[in-house]
C-alpha cells in the first residue's frame, strides 16, 4: 500500500452561502410576509421589511443598522486628532530641556556663547511647528537632545508615509538611511506607473515590473493597477478628510512641520505628485469630507487616516444595510467589513437575512407576475394556507372542546357497498375491493410470479355512504372601506386563505367561488384577493354580491348551496338594471328591498346562509338578524381575530350536517 503525505491549508469558507449550513427555516418569513401582503403591501416590501425588523430570536437589517451608527458614534467620542501634534511637543520638550541641562553643566563653554544659546531656547516660538523649524539649524550640544529632536523628523516622516500606505510608521520604526532610499525610489517609481496609467500608456508588464521591485510596500497584493489606485486612493482620500477634520490651528502646524520629515523636502514633493494623481484618477472618492472628533485619546496620522477609513466603509456599510437604492439585494452586503467593524456575529446574521432573501425568491415563494412585481407564488399560497388553516383548527377545538372524532368521508355512514374511486373523493378505501381488483388485473395481464403487486388508480374503490353531500360554498366578504378602517382587513383575508386551503386539500369534491362586494362585488381567485391593497372606497353592495352568488349556485345544481357572507355593515349600494352601482348613505330603501329579494331567490333554491356580523353597530345587528329569519340562517358576531375559526366552523357545519368531525383530521 502507497500513503502519500498531503499538505492541507484550513480557513474559513469565503465561497458564498455554506454547503454544510442547515437550511433556513422560512417559515417565519414566510407569514411575516404574507400578514403585510394581506394588510396591503407589496411582497417586495414586506419583505424587505421583515428583513428590516428580523425575526423572534433574530436581528434584522435595522438592528445592525445601528450597531454599525453606534460605532461610528464611538470613535468619534473616543478620540481627538491631536495625537502627532503632542507626540511632536513631547519630544521637543525633551530634546529642549536636555540641551538646558547640558548647557548647565559644561563649565568648558565659553559664558557668552552659553548666555546666547539659552536666549534662543528661551524665546522659542509657542508654536510647536515654528520652534521646530527654528532649530533646525541648531547645534545641539546635547547628545540625549540631538536624538530627541532627530526622532521628531523620523515621526513626521513614518505618519506622512502612515497616512498613504498603512503600517508604515511601524515598518520604518529604526530605519537606515537605505530604508529611506528604498521608500523615495517607491514613490519615484509609483508615480512614474500612475502617470502613464493617466495617459492611457501603461501595461500589465509595467504593474508587474513594479510589484517585482516594489510589492513588499503593499501587503493588501494588488493583481492589477486598478486594484492598486484603489486601495491608494481610498487611503489617500481619507488622509484629505483626516486634514479637513482639523482645527485650522492643527492644519498650518502639520503643513509647517512637514518640511522637516526625514529633513527631507524631497519626500514631501513625492507624496505631493502622488496625492494629485490619485485624485485624478478616482476623482469620485470623498476628498473634501470631514468628521468632529471629541474624544481624549489623541490619534497620530497615520492611526488617524485609518479611523476615517474605519468611517467610510462603516458609512458604506449603512447605506446597503438601508437597502433604499435601486436594484439593491443583501447579496451587496460585504460581510467582510461587517464582521471587521460590528463583529463576526453581525455577519453572521447578515448572511442569514441574505440567505432567507434568496430562499424566498429562488426557492419559489415569490414570483415575478406580468407585470414585473413580485407576487407570492401559488407555492406561498399552499404553505400558508395550512398554517393559517392549523391556527385555526387550535382555534375551534378549544372553542368547542370536541374531542378528536376521524371522519374520513364527506359525511354519513358507510352502506357496504363500495365504487370505483374518482378525483377529490375522500371516502375511505375499500382496502379488500381494492386488492381483489389489483390481483384480478395483475394475473390477467399474465403477471410474473413473485413479481409483486402494483397497485393503479384504476383498482382503487371506496366506500360508499349514505350522505355523501358535496357543496357549492361562496364566501362573500365585505371589502368596504370601514373594513379597513377598523383592523378587519387582515383577519377577513386570513379567513378566505384559511378556507381555500380546507375545500382544496381535504374537500376537493366541493366548490368554493370568493366574492368581494365593495362599491361593486367581484369573484376573485385567492391569489388575487390576497394581494388586494385596502380600498378608499365607499358602499357596501351585498345586492351585486348576491347576485354573483346565485349564478355560482346555479352553475352547480346537484351541489348543496352554502352561503358565507362576512360584513361589517348594513348595505349602502345596489346594482341597477344597467349595471351601474347605485349608492346611497344612510341606506336607501330600494337597496335594502333589492337586497333581501336576492336573499329570497336563494332562501328558494334551498340555500344555507351564515351572516358573520364584525362590530356592535345595533342597525346592522338588527338587519342581518331580519335577513337569516327570511331564510332560515344563523347569525355569528365573533371577534376579528376568531373570524377564521367561525367561518370554518360553520363551513363544516353545513358540510357534515350536525355531524362530529375531527379538527385535527381536516387540519393535518
Amino acid at each position: 500500500m502507497n500513503i502519500h503525505n498531503h499538505s492541507a491549508r484550513y480557513g474559513r469558507y469565503t465561497g458564498g452561502p455554506d454547503p454544510l449550513a442547515p437550511p433556513v427555516d422560512l417559515a417565519e418569513a414566510l407569514d411575516a410576509v404574507a400578514e403585510d401582503v394581506m394588510a396591503g403591501y407589496s411582497p417586495r416590501h414586506a419583505l424587505q421589511e421583515f428583513l428590516r425588523r428580523g425575526g423572534r430570536n433574530r436581528e434584522g437589517l435595522d438592528d445592525l443598522a445601528r450597531r454599525v451608527q453606534q460605532h461610528r458614534n464611538d470613535l468619534l467620542a473616543r478620540h481627538n486628532l491631536d495625537g502627532t501634534l503632542n507626540e511632536v511637543k513631547k519630544l521637543l520638550d525633551t530634546a529642549v530641556l536636555e540641551e538646558r541641562k547640558q548647557l548647565a553643566r559644561d563649565a568648558m563653554m565659553d559664558n557668552t556663547e552659553r548666555a546666547f544659546r539659552e536666549l534662543q531656547l528661551q524665546n522659542l516660538p509657542a508654536s510647536t511647528a515654528a520652534a521646530v523649524n527654528d532649530l533646525a539649524s541648531y547645534d545641539w550640544q546635547s547628545g540625549a537632545a540631538r536624538e530627541a529632536y532627530e526622532r521628531i523628523k523620523d515621526l513626521l516622516g513614518r505618519e506622512a508615509l502612515d497616512q498613504r500606505f498603512a503600517g508604515m510608521k511601524q515598518a520604518l520604526e529604526g530605519a537606515t538611511e537605505q530604508d529611506r532610499e528604498a521608500v523615495s525610489a517607491m514613490l519615484r517609481d509609483l508615480n512614474t506607473l500612475l502617470d502613464k496609467h493617466r495617459r492611457g500608456e501603461d501595461t500589465d508588464e509595467d504593474f508587474q515590473e513594479f510589484m517585482a521591485s516594489h510589492g513588499g510596500f503593499f501587503p493588501e497584493n494588488p493583481q492589477s493597477v486598478k486594484e492598486l489606485i484603489d486601495a491608494l486612493a481610498t487611503r489617500a482620500a481619507a488622509a484629505q478628510r483626516l486634514l479637513q477634520s482639523m482645527s485650522r490651528e492643527q492644519r498650518e502646524e502639520l503643513m509647517n512641520l512637514s518640511a522637516q520629515a526625514f529633513g527631507s523636502p524631497e519626500l514631501m514633493a513625492q507624496l505631493g505628485q502622488l496625492d494629485d494623481n490619485l485624485r485624478a484618477l478616482r476623482p469620485g472618492e470623498d476628498w473634501t469630507g470631514s468628521e468632529r472628533f471629541e474624544g481624549q485619546e489623541g490619534l497620530g496620522l497615520g492611526d488617524g487616516t485609518g479611523v476615517l477609513q474605519d468611517i467610510a466603509e462603516l458609512d458604506g456599510l449603512a447605506e446597503q444595510l438601508s437597502q433604499s437604492y435601486n436594484g439593491s439585494t443583501l447579496g451587496d452586503l460585504d460581510l467582510d467589513a461587517l464582521a471587521r467593524q460590528v463583529g463576526q456575529d453581525a455577519a453572521v446574521t447578515a448572511r442569514t437575512l441574505a440567505d432567507i432573501e434568496r430562499a424566498m425568491q429562488d426557492g419559489g415563494y415569490l414570483r415575478r407576475g406580468a407585470d414585473g412585481d413580485l407576487r407570492l407564488s401559488p407555492q406561498a399560497m399552499r404553505q400558508l394556507g395550512k398554517s393559517l388553516l392549523r391556527d385555526t383548527a387550535k382555534q375551534l377545538s378549544g372553542r368547542q372542546g370536541r374531542r378528536d372524532t376521524r371522519v374520513a368521508g364527506a359525511a354519513g355512514e358507510q352502506t357496504g357497498s363500495s365504487r370505483q374511486w374518482e378525483f377529490g373523493d375522500a371516502e375511505p378505501w375499500d382496502v379488500t375491493r381494492t386488492l381483489t381488483n389489483a390481483i384480478s388485473r395483475t394475473a390477467a395481464g399474465g403477471g410474473t410470479p413473485g413479481s409483486g403487486l402494483r397497485l393503479t388508480p384504476a383498482d382503487i374503490e371506496v366506500s360508499e355512504t349514505e350522505a355523501r353531500t358535496q357543496a357549492a360554498v361562496v364566501l362573500l366578504v365585505d371589502v368596504s372601506f370601514s373594513m379597513a378602517a377598523e383592523g378587519r382587513w387582515v383577519p377577513m383575508k386570513r379567513t378566505a386563505l384559511a378556507l381555500h386551503h380546507l375545500v382544496s386539500t381535504r374537500f376537493r369534491g366541493d366548490r368554493l367561488e370568493l366574492i368581494t362586494f365593495g362599491r361593486h362585488a367581484q369573484a376573485m381567485d385567492i391569489e388575487g384577493l390576497t394581494a388586494l391593497p385596502p380600498l378608499r372606497e365607499q358602499g357596501t353592495n351585498l345586492h351585486h354580491g348576491l347576485l354573483l352568488a346565485g349564478r355560482f349556485f346555479r352553475r352547480h345544481p346537484s351541489m348543496q348551496p352554502v352561503l358565507l357572507v362576512v360584513t361589517d355593515g348594513e348595505p349602502t349600494a345596489h346594482l341597477l338594471p344597467e349595471g351601474e352601482a347605485w349608492f346611497c348613505w344612510p341606506s336607501d330603501p330600494e337597496t335594502i328591498r333589492v337586497t333581501v329579494a336576492e336573499l329570497d331567490r336563494l332562501g328558494r333554491a334551498g340555500t344555507q346562509a351564515t351572516f358573520f356580523r364584525l362590530g356592535a353597530d345595533p342597525s346592522l345587528e338588527r338587519f342581518v338578524q331580519r335577513m337569516v329569519r327570511r331564510v332560515g340562517g344563523r347569525v355569528v358576531a365573533p371577534e376579528a381575530g376568531n373570524l377564521g375559526a367561525a367561518v370554518v366552523g360553520e363551513y363544516l357545519r353545513a358540510h357534515f350536517r350536525g355531524q362530529a368531525f375531527a379538527d385535527s383530521d381536516w387540519a393535518s
